[in-house]
């Protein structure tokens, strides 16, 4: 295979006879979509909605030492899990920058799962293989041995429940169980990127598409619907989760970035990054660095990545994501800006748009917070 080759995942025929649009996503071909983006997205919201995920990058890490190396490795307490469990954690560099962000999985007493974003996961993998020096502990690359399927929406319960035996109603938010869905052997985890409940299923790929239709069977009464990659991007936006490449990259510390209390100092021993964190974490309480908000629109222009946030013609920061809000039913953005123009209401905010100085309101994040 070329280097310029697209890796395909085991659904690539299926997301094809359904007539979805294709996009190169981190060097896999993924459905952008299928039909209205906005009906997606809404049927997420309202009902459910099926992805295809199996671009992310599953890493395993086994042996005597695997949790002494992921505290070592990641700023997480990732010890202090229990098996069953996930956790959202970062993996850092030695100066602070976050390389990426991760759920890590406790399989089983000596066995972890990591998911790293696509765009990420060689570098993942690399930093964890270099980081298992010293360590009684394996790293092994599983990209290839999943396949991972979402489900997500209120229905998605009741879609899921149709065909397996495991105790979902016992299964928390960020926890993961082995089962049998629709025959298929699945590791069935309560987690998600769309601000919705909803489960992950990591099955071996020739199963994909056996799932795939099982759960499309299952869910067409209550009016599930495949998605793509665009409503995702919609879904999290709204729920305010932060995207790596967007919200996060080298250049910012998990406290530039708003989420310093995934760094565990507490935990026992050093980790890569301790030392230049530490000191992230003074600078973050003694002078605010740009914060993270939301941004609604008043009129109907959209803001996007990269786009200077105003105030009386002087630039105070800058838009990470930006789209139209299928549920709000006007464009918002997440930006970082200044943290003296960071507070819901700051009057005189602005997005520059081509040389427009649109209005915007600043807002606390999440745009969307779902009912429980």
């Amino acid at each position: 295979m070329s280097s310029t080759a697209l890796r395909r995942t085991a659904l690539d025929a299926l997301h094809r006879s359904l007539g979805a649009t294709m996009t190169d996503f981190a060097g896999w071909d993924m459905p952008l979509r299928y039909g209205s983006e906005r009906d997606e997205h809404l049927a997420v919201r309202h009902r459910a909605g099926l992805f295809d995920l199996s671009h992310m990058g599953e890493i395993t890490v086994t042996g005597p030492q695997a949790a002494a190396l992921l505290d070592y490795a990641l700023v997480g307490n990732i010890g202090g899990v229990k098996a069953g469990r996930a956790r959202y954690t970062m993996i850092c560099r030695a100066d602070g920058g976050i390389l990426d962000d991760l759920i890590v999985y406790r399989l089983a007493e000596t066995e972890y799962m990591i998911v790293a974003n696509a765009s990420n996961a060689q570098v993942v993998l690399d930093a964890l293989t270099e980081r298992a020096d010293g360590f009684d502990a394996a790293v092994r690359d599983d990209r290839d041995a999943y396949a991972l399927i979402a489900v997500q929406g209120p229905e998605s319960p009741g879609i899921l429940k149709s065909l397996t035996d495991a105790d979902l109603d016992g299964l928390k938010y960020y926890a993961g169980l082995p089962g049998t869905v629709a025959g298929v052997p699945a590791l069935i985890a309560r987690t998600g990127y769309t601000g919705e409940d909803g489960f992950e299923l990591f099955v071996q790929p020739e199963h994909a598409v056996a799932l795939w239709q099982a759960l499309t069977e299952a869910g067409q009464a209550v009016g599930l619907v495949p998605c793509g990659l665009s409503c995702r991007d919609t879904l999290r936006l709204e729920a305010g989760m932060p995207l790596y490449g967007n919200e996060l990259s080298t250049s910012l510390t998990p406290f530039d970035a708003g989420l310093g209390r995934v760094v565990k100092f507490d935990k026992e021993g050093d980790f890569v990054g301790r030392a230049a964190l530490a000191e992230a974490a003074e600078r973050a309480a003694s002078e605010p660095p740009r914060v993270l908000v939301g941004l609604v629109a008043e009129g109907r222009r959209v803001p996007r990545a990269g786009y200077a946030v105003v105030v009386g013609g002087a630039v105070i920061g800058e838009v990470t994501s930006g789209a139209p809000s299928p549920t709000l039913g006007r464009p918002i953005a997440m930006a970082y800006v200044d943290a003296a123009h960071s507070a819901p209401g700051t009057p005189g905010v602005g997005v520059d748009i081509r040389g427009s100085h649109e209005p915007y309101e600043v807002v606390a994040l999440p745009f969307y917070k779902r009912q429980k």
